[in-house]
């Protein structure tokens, strides 16, 4: 099992990054001083994550929020300017605590000043992340975390969270156990050390400006570039076959349009593998390969891709993927504990792929994606949250583009099944013998409603499309 953090780790706050306001809402936009942000130093990743301690609502926004002034069930922070972000999530000590509850937040837009109504976060996060007894999976660094949420460039922040109630439908299904002692009137606390964490992503890299002089102390500049140069080129070496040293994006193969008994014809001699992609790799959207683990982790093959939502919201453009990234990248990492990105591939709404987790698109690299069954699987996440909105077309062709080709890599048809070995999870214990689609959805392995109702009633389309890109149509 995950090892858990001590309980008495603190989290410092400076407060001249959060300077509490009053809880009224503003009638219209409000002139007010641009905050004056620091530049990073070369020592440091670019971006940045801030951890906020949450602690007890007062009497009125509790009740507002529906609940009594508890800290063991109601926490949060009232409204306060903050220095600049884009994506917001929270994270407690314990890795293997459960939030059973609501977490919701509104953030305030730097471009204008005004402020968004009541977002909800999606707290069911556990079923994403390495498997269960693995160097990842039991590592100090793990925390428990809800998902991130996009909310663009913010200046502006409250957040409140609050257990659920008996019998109340949350992300974990209807809750029902109760606190001992308590007669059965309430279900359990709050996890310890609830933080919000405020995630900038940097510029991006076409557009990003020198950094300051290191600092006193600091490694020299020359030093930390070396550094920064070496884990770059680790993170491309692994794709040469596909693209020169430092590309920004590896190149799709043509589409093969020959009729389908002539593809059937040649694939006696040869595998049905689709067509590569066009693949955005790591340096192209601008991934800080200081952040993650310097060494790569490998499964022994890709039998099965599982599809992901990202959770993060509809509110982001194309242009914005990148951004998008980096933040999950960086939440990942310095927020969640990971080791790296989870997910081996990224999608976004306009169809664009991007590489996830380093370590080269064509090999079968180790993800977290998946509790339980990462072994001999791949990840893709479409960024978006799709329980209710119908993903584009583009995303769904994407998928099925990429899995032609990478499971065709591993002689894997995409419209058959395949049989996975659970490391353990919600759903199937450990050492349970399961059967999947080989493209299926994160809800076929594990009791979640990722990725999402609508994404998952597209899976037949894409399974489908992607047998057709292999020629086995």
């Amino acid at each position: 099992m995950r090892a858990s953090l001590a309980s008495t780790i603190a989290v410092a706050c400076a407060a001249a990054l959060a300077l509490p306001v009053t809880l009224a809402a503003p009638a219209a936009a409000t002139a007010r001083p641009a905050a004056t942000v620091p530049p990073p130093q070369r020592d440091e990743p670019p971006g940045s994550t801030r951890s906020l301690p949450l602690g007890p609502l007062d009497g009125p926004t509790a009740r507002a929020f529906g609940t009594a002034a508890d800290p063991s069930r109601a926490q949060g922070l009232t409204r306060r300017d903050v220095r600049p972000f884009s994506l917001v999530g929270v994270v407690w000590d314990d890795p293997e605590a459960v939030l059973r509850g609501t977490v919701q937040v509104r953030t305030r837009a730097t471009a204008d000043g005004s402020w968004s109504p009541w977002q909800d976060v999606e707290t069911h996060n556990e079923e994403h992340g390495a498997d269960p007894a693995t160097a990842e999976g039991t590592a100090r660094t793990l925390r428990g975390s809800t998902a991130p949420l996009w909310v663009g460039d913010s200046d502006g922040v409250e957040v409140r969270v609050r257990a659920a109630d008996p019998g109340e439908e949350t992300g974990h299904g209807t809750e029902e156990g109760a606190v001992a002692g308590d007669g059965g009137a309430r279900t359990a606390p709050l996890p310890a050390g609830l933080r919000l964490e405020l995630v900038d992503p940097g510029a991006d890299p076409e557009t990003g400006t020198d950094a300051a002089p290191a600092a006193p102390g600091a490694r020299t500049a020359a030093a930390s570039a070396a550094l920064d140069a070496a884990a770059e080129r680790a993170a491309s070496a692994v794709n040469r076959a596909y693209a020169p040293e430092g590309a920004t994006v590896i190149e799709a193969e043509p589409d093969r349009t020959a009729p389908v008994g002539v593809r059937a014809a040649a694939a006696k001699k040869q595998p049905f593998i689709g067509p590569r992609p066009r693949i955005v790799t790591r340096k192209g959207w601008g991934a800080d390969e200081r952040m993650r683990e310097k060494t790569f982790v490998y499964t022994k093959t890709i039998k099965a891709a599982f599809v992901h939502h990202s959770a993060t919201g509809n509110n982001y453009t194309c242009a914005q993927a990148p951004s998008v990234l980096r933040s999950i990248y960086r939440y990942h990492v310095k927020s969640s504990g990971w080791r790296d990105f989870g997910y081996n591939f990224a999608v976004d709404k306009c169809g664009t792929i991007y590489e996830g987790r380093a370590g080269g698109v064509g090999k079968p690299v180790l993800g977290a994606h998946t509790l339980g069954f990462n072994t001999n699987s791949m990840g893709v996440v479409v960024l978006g949250t799709f329980t209710n909105s119908t993903p584009p077309a583009a995303a769904v062709t994407a998928v099925s583009r990429l899995t032609a080709w990478k499971l065709g890599l591993h002689g894997i048809n995409p419209e058959g099944t395949q049989t996975l070995v659970s490391g353990g999870g919600n759903r199937y214990k450990k050492g349970s013998k399961v059967r999947f689609h080989t493209i299926a959805g994160h809800r076929d392995g594990f009791a979640t409603d990722c990725p999402g109702g609508r994404l998952y009633g597209k899976l037949g389309t894409a399974r489908a499309s992607s047998a057709k890109y292999q020629g086995r149509r």
